[in-house]
């Protein structure tokens, strides 16, 4: 009991319920590994008990928590008592009479005396209170929007993965200009309201690097791969032997593009980015304009420690190559005086890497504004991944903020009994709130400066995520929680700020009261159509008229077949190729088929699909009008099933079995198509024209 006293103090489980009704004991050794990694020491018992009675003594003496916050205005009708407006934290009822308290607004203006809890402006302040008894405490203080901004209305839009989407004009994989293209082209022409992409976060470099998206060296920062090249504005200037050697490398570019497009090549990011690195190095040898040069130090001034930090690992990694493991060792402590003399050494190798952050996210703002001024009335939708790379930039740059020898993963369930082990260390939830989130906040605001809305990728990570101890399966780690009030705040005031939508990653095992607390600060879930089941009853397919509104509604994802390989099997005879089935083949096709005939029984009992022989396309356009038929917000369509492809972007349980994140978009017999391609596509615009406002289902009432 001493050790679940202990552990409970510090948000980590000692028990977990995959399903109703079912408790699973987590094993002591990794609730003490877990506990060790937020140096709380419970290896033996004297260690224990010295923990817990130093844990409950600091916690009896603390006059305030390191972090708090206050929802400033009403979250509407509906919402349960514990939220009411202007409901002061328990922290502040409970000081001792006669306590004074001091805010300092991230302003600068003081307030004295007993605040007007309600009047106090949105921000990220400080709190300092002194005691009768002379004992004194601060505390950041995040006053923030009862809800983040809404979608301006029901919308439709794309989702892609930006690499898979290669025009004529690409170096080998999409890029920032194809985003800019698609962007204008969804607005102007289909109408529109968004287009979602996969993280543009900095990879780990290396050979190979590791492509998913999902494992970052560093969520702050884009990565200059995306650029496109003729697009930054010193490329015209460009003269002489580095013109000519420019000109090469865009004849290697074309190759690389073809190779994809037309010869059945995988995306090859590694080779995209050494000729992209030399061009992007032509290219500074152009001296910037007095504008320009203006523009590239306002971006260093205002990007300040975090972008310093990162053009200083990428340098690093150049001369001494990305594995920490094998740098000297003054050099993994980025404060040290070995860091700092090694940052006087590479200073002009920090400059390019900072040269190269600000291009990036130029082009960035560049696409966002061609989407707003083509009529995408939510814009371009960003993705924020679950994690970063242990070996990456962030975790070297703040390394205080991640637990040692953890990993997030995801605990066993009906999908996968082994659990999983994502191999990306957590954010330590103390070290968060004694920083006041700034992590945290920093991480979302350089997000949004050039998006619309924010994806964020298992969004229940908000409030506990599962950590994995090093050198143990994912059965035996435990959940370990996150103050989610305060992370929920920090994300409603920095989206308030940006004018940006949040939706969230809620599919698979979702903890009771997360939808509903997310919901309840405006944050849209993700609903996929084969999913959305009576699970409690029948386990038939919910009326579109039931599902929820505050959702994103799609028929696939990038984790997940096609919508044709669905509706095919063939995403059944793609496992059982790669060893992926638990079952027999034909138990598992037949189990499929079943399935797939009752939805296009139901679809057709909607009076969605005609009656008569089967027709892949008459069915995607089918499901695609059940999708607008719900009173989703926003319906996403996934661009490969607009053309017909059968291949998922990524397999889950795959490494090198399956080529994850390399795949162009291709059509249904695996060609490769291009956007312009896209843009003329009969299939694509009859799909599209079920969605249009005119031609959608009038009502959301479902059967």
């Amino acid at each position: 009991m001493t050790l679940a006293r202990l552990a409970a103090l510090h948000g980590v489980a000692t028990a977990y319920s995959p399903s109703a009704g079912v408790t699973v004991p987590v094993p002591d050794a990794t609730v003490v590994q877990v506990l060790a990694a937020l140096d709380v020491d419970a290896t033996t018992p004297e260690a224990l008990r010295a923990s817990l009675a130093a844990t409950e003594a600091a916690r009896d003496a603390r006059l305030l928590p390191p972090t708090l916050v206050l929802w400033q205005d009403d979250p509407g009708e509906g919402t349960p008592p514990q939220v009411r407006p202007y409901e002061l934290p328990r922290p502040l009822t409970a000081l001792p009479p006669g306590t004074d308290l001091r805010i300092t607004t991230e302003h600068g203006d003081e307030i004295s005396g007993t605040p007007r809890w309600e009047r106090l402006p949105l921000g990220v302040h400080r709190l300092d209170v002194r005691a009768r008894d002379g004992r004194t405490a601060h505390s950041t203080l995040v006053v923030a929007p009862a809800r983040v901004p809404q979608p301006p209305g029901r919308t439709y839009g794309l989702l892609v993965q930006l690499y898979s989407l290669l025009s004529t004009r690409s170096w080998g994989m999409g890029d920032l200009g194809d985003l800019r293209e698609l962007a204008e082209w969804a607005g102007r022409d289909l109408g529109a309201g968004f287009v979602q992409v996969n993280p543009l976060h900095a990879a780990v470099p290396g050979t190979p690097t590791d492509p998913s998206p999902y494992r970052p060296s560093s969520r702050r920062f884009p990565d200059p791969v995306h650029l496109r090249i003729e697009d930054v504005p010193e490329y015209a200037y460009v003269r002489g032997e580095d013109r000519a050697e420019l000109d090469v490398l865009t004849g290697r570019a074309a190759e690389l593009r073809e190779g994809v497009l037309r010869k059945g090549e995988l995306i090859d990011r590694d080779a995209v980015w050494v000729l992209k690195r030399r061009a992007l190095e032509l290219l500074r040898r152009v001296p910037l304009g007095p504008g320009r040069q203006a523009a590239f130090r306002e971006f260093r001034a205002a990007q300040g420690q975090a972008l310093l930090d990162h053009a200083t690992w990428c340098a690093l990694v150049e001369r001494y190559g990305a594995d920490r493991r094998q740098w000297p060792e003054g050099l993994r402590d980025p404060r040290s005086a070995a860091t700092a003399r090694e940052r006087d050494e590479l200073a002009d190798r920090i400059d390019f890497h900072c040269r190269l952050a600000w291009l990036t996210d130029e082009q960035l703002g560049a696409a966002a504004r061609a989407g707003r001024d083509a009529g995408l009335s939510v814009g371009i939708v960003h993705d924020l991944a679950v994690g970063v790379h242990p070996d990456g930039a962030d975790a070297w740059a703040q390394a205080g903020a991640f637990a040692t020898g953890m990993s997030v993963g995801a605990p066993p369930d009906a999908f996968n009994a082994r659990g999983q082990d994502w191999g990306l260390p957590p954010w330590r939830p103390d070290a968060l709130a004694a920083a006041g989130y700034a992590p945290y906040r920093d991480l979302l605001r350089g997000l949004l400066r050039h998006a619309g809305a924010l994806r964020i990728d298992h969004v229940m990570g908000l409030f506990r995520l599962w950590w994995v101890p090093e050198g143990r399966p994912p059965t035996e780690g435990t959940y370990v929680r996150h103050d989610a009030d305060a992370m929920l705040a920090v994300l409603a005031l920095e989206a308030h700020r940006a004018g940006a939508v949040v939706i969230g990653e809620d599919l698979g095992t979702v903890e009771a009261g997360v939808r509903e607390s997310l919901q309840r600060r405006g944050v849209l879930g993700t609903s996929v159509l084969w999913f959305e089941r009576d699970w409690e009853g029948t386990r038939r397919p919910l009326p579109p008229g039931t599902w929820r509104a505050d959702c994103v509604a799609t028929a696939t994802t990038h984790d997940l077949p096609s919508t044709a390989a669905r509706l095919t099997g063939e995403h059944v005879g793609l496992r059982h190729r790669l060893g992926l089935l638990t079952r027999p083949l034909e138990e598992e096709r037949a189990e499929d088929a079943e399935e797939i005939a009752e939805w296009l029984a139901y679809l057709r009992e909607l009076e969605l699909l005609e009656p008569g022989p089967r027709d892949e396309e008459a069915e995607i356009r089918a499901v695609h009008r059940f999708l607008r038929r719900t009173p989703a917000r926003m319906t996403g369509v996934w661009l490969p099933d607009a053309v017909g492809d059968r291949r998922p972007q990524n397999l889950p349980g795959t490494w090198d079995q399956y080529p994850n994140w390399r795949l162009p978009i291709a059509d249904a017999e695996g060609r490769p198509v291009t956007l312009e391609e896209l843009a003329v596509s009969p299939r694509l615009h009859a799909l599209m024209d079920v969605l249009r406002p005119s031609t959608a289902p009038p009502d959301a009432r479902g059967v």
